[in-house]
């Protein structure tokens, strides 16, 4: 092999195809660190899905570890798949042009990357090289090589042609641009496709029409499984010319007053491929000049969606779409002449009511490229979650959540309250116990100082409440709804009310005998062990604050709201409090509730 020459590539860049799609940029490295020194590495992906799109540019900081890679590690595998190595041409205008380029075909299916490469390499120093394969993998029968110049590629076209490569002669020429082959293939046609006509012609009479440009060796009209003519078919000429007159003379004639048409008949890949490139020259002229619409009335037509759209520019087409059967399926698209009255038009339709129903206007996108955006956004979501689940499940000391570290979640409006995962500084404190006479103890669970608002002093209480201990969670005063009314014990003591044992002016009923078991007698000092007065949406809040923080402890916070409401619907307040200051009966409540839960999910109802 010819030595290779180091001007073309100043910049040391390979490129790598035929990569598998979990290739990273980390595999790479590995692989080709061991024949140089890597400047960097970066494997081309999709812009919407940043799936690989199969090939990497890798870069050394010399061209001879570079060369030495192409040597080296050219169709070795990589990730199970023999990769394809070649030097980079950043220039399009020389990739594109075909100098130095041939083709192959007629290769047996076992000629490989690697097989073809060895062949062709003793004409002169290849660019690349390449065996054309389907989405199996398999070979396709032919392929490409290209040299670094033209008297290579010469050479080896005298050389290869004709010759026998694993018992297959193979045909090697001069490689063309699709341009120049479609532009050959008309003139050596003799099959020609015919579509438009009537269902009443016979294939007799399709031989008289078409016999008189040439003679005709096979005629045939496309049935369906009845019997009946699909309207098109396609009759064989024994020579080109007479199939491109009948092309020329026939196509745009009526035939039983039907217009039909008549041209050159092509394999299916092929008018693929041209209707795919009229689409492709279609959107690129009116690139921003479709618009989509939908939510349209059923009554409304092409005509109407025209006049409608028509005082914001030049329409080249609208249509409204339609079912087998004609009617409409409530969307449709106007083309304009320019994509500024597109823009227009979009800006001021969307959400306008056109007859009975607000319409919705927007650029219209090619399907893939919509599937590629939702597919993203779809990722975007699910990735999302997992983050804020992740956050979520961070646990702080002891078990319970982080309160600085992980954001808070809240669930959407109108979710119940005790159904919702409360952000650990609106988890209330333990209750304080105050030993009947004493202070209250201090330390972690220490409601604040006397004194304090909404706290009782030593001795008393606020307007005239007796200062009160026992099972409850304290509640400031100034918590209670604005129209509550205050309680009875407080009414009586205060002398604001009809309290029992008390007149409207506050006076001690005298006549009322109290038994000796009674509590707050009149002149009695007051009793410190019971909890504050609470009306009963208070207590319960309380309480499903206090029993969510220690359920969130012990088991999935996500879970933890649902348990919380599954206990204060199932239990009255005083018991709620009893479970709290219970573990083991918190934690057999725990287990029950998540039973419960389990049965629900798989549909079963708990035992």
């Amino acid at each position: 092999m010819s030595s290779p020459a180091t001007q073309p590539y100043a910049s040391p860049s390979l490129y790598v195809g035929d990569l598998a799609p979990e290739t990273s940029e980390g595999q790479l490295f590995e692989v080709f660190k061991n024949v140089g020194s890597v400047a960097s590495i970066r494997v081309c992906r999709d812009a919407v899905t940043r799936k690989s799109l199969g090939y990497a540019y890798v870069n050394f900081h010399n061209v001879v570890d570079a060369e030495r890679a192409i040597e080296q590690l050219n169709f070795s595998l990589i990730a199970g798949k023999p990769c394809r190595i070649m030097w980079s041409q950043r220039d399009p205008a020389k990739r594109k042009s075909g100098t130095g380029n041939i083709f192959i075909k007629n290769l047996d299916k076992s000629i490989t990357h690697a097989a073809l490469y060895d062949t062709f390499s003793a004409f002169g120093k290849i660019l690349s090289c390449k065996v054309e394969v389907d989405h199996n993998g398999s070979s396709k029968g032919y392929g490409f090589v290209h040299y670094e110049n033209q008297e290579d590629a010469d050479q080896a076209v005298a050389k290869v042609n004709g010759m026998m490569i694993a018992n297959k002669i193979v045909y090697v020429g001069p490689f063309q641009p699709k341009k120049a082959r479609g532009a050959a293939t008309p003139a050596h046609f003799t099959n020609v496709y015919f579509k438009n006509i009537d269902e009443t012609i016979t294939k007799e009479k399709l031989e008289e029409i078409f016999g008189a440009h040439g003679k005709i060796t096979s005629c045939a009209i496309m049935q369906n499984e009845k019997g009946e003519s699909k309207g098109f078919g396609f009759v064989n000429y024994e020579n080109p010319e007479e199939a491109e007159a009948a092309v020329t003379k026939l196509h745009g004639t009526e035939i039983n007053g039907k217009q039909i048409f008549v041209s050159r008949a092509q394999k299916r890949q092929e008018r693929d491929e041209e209707l795919r490139h009229q689409r492709d020259e279609h959107a690129q002229k009116y690139q921003g000049a479709n618009v989509y619409v939908k939510n349209l009335d059923d009554n409304v037509d092409d005509e109407k969606l025209k006049q409608e759209f028509s005082r914001f520019g030049t329409i080249t087409s609208a249509k409204v779409m339609t079912d087998d059967k004609g009617n409409s399926k409530g969307f449709g698209f106007v083309w304009f002449t320019n994509p500024e009255d597109a823009s227009r038009a979009i800006t001021e339709m969307n959400g306008v009511i056109f007859g009975t129903k607000p319409l919705y206007a927007s650029l219209a996108q090619r399907k893939e490229v919509r599937h590629a955006q939702l597919a993203a956004m779809h990722q975007q979501k699910v990735n999302m979650m997992q983050m804020n689940l992740g956050m979520m499940n961070m646990r702080g000391p002891g078990g319970m959540p982080f309160a600085g570290g992980a954001p808070v979640f809240y669930p959407p409006m109108g979710i119940p309250r005790m159904n919702q995962p409360y952000p650990p500084q609106m988890i209330p404190r333990p209750p304080r116990f105050t030993p009947p006479g004493g202070q209250p103890a201090q330390g972690a669970g220490a409601a604040p100082a006397q004194g304090a608002r909404g706290v009782p002093a030593a001795g008393g209480a606020p307007n005239g409440v007796p200062a009160q201990n026992g099972t409850g969670v304290g509640q400031r005063m100034g918590n209670r709804p604005r129209n509550a009314r205050p309680p009875v014990a407080q009414q009586s003591a205060a002398g604001g009310g009809r309290g029992r044992g008390g007149n409207a002016q506050g006076q001690v009923n005298r006549s009322y005998k109290y038994t000796s078991t009674a509590r707050n007698q009149p002149g009695a000092a007051p009793e410190t062990t019971e909890a504050p007065v609470q009306n009963d949406g208070d207590a319960k809040q309380s309480a499903g604050e206090l029993l969510y923080g220690l359920i969130a402890g012990k088991t999935n916070p996500m879970l933890a709201g649902k348990i919380t409401g599954m206990l204060l619907e199932s239990h009255p307040v005083h018991e709620l409090f009893d479970i709290a200051r219970a573990p083991g009966l918190l934690d057999s409540k725990i287990s029950e509730a998540v039973s419960v839960l389990q049965a629900h999910q798989v549909g079963e109802a708990p035992a």
